[in-house]
């Protein structure tokens, strides 16, 4: 069975930093693309940020320039670097791993809660 673990969360304050961590097995790492989505009760799960195996990142508008993913090969690991948080950026993160020609397409994680709050 296929499990991303995904770790980081927490509660900061505004203007604060997180990073989360995703480990995916060697069978998903460098063959699915991995990202991160977020969602909030009542609303329906957004991208924050992907990343595919050749290392090109994408980002939702909403974070651009405040989040940074990047993947670690040999640790089968992909981070969210997450500055200068706001409020809205409270949501529990998913882990995703992405593959259109597999079956499933998509794996996630357990999600991992981030409060952002004085």
């Amino acid at each position: 069975q296929v499990q991303l673990v995904e770790s980081g969360g927490g509660l900061v304050q505004p203007g604060g930093s997180l990073r989360l961590s995703c480990t995916a097995p060697s069978v998903i790492f460098g063959i699915y693309d991995m990202g991160w989505y977020r969602q909030v009760p009542g609303k329906q799960r957004e991208l924050v940020a992907t990343i595919t195996t050749e290392g090109t990142p994408r980002y939702a508008i909403s974070v651009k320039g405040r989040c940074t993913i990047s993947g670690d090969n040999a640790k089968n690991t992909v981070y969210l670097q997450m500055n200068s948080l706001k409020p809205e950026d409270t949501a529990v993160y998913y882990c995703n791993a992405h593959h259109l020609l597999s079956i499933p397409s998509d794996y996630w994680g357990q999600g991992t809660q981030v409060t952002v709050s004085s």
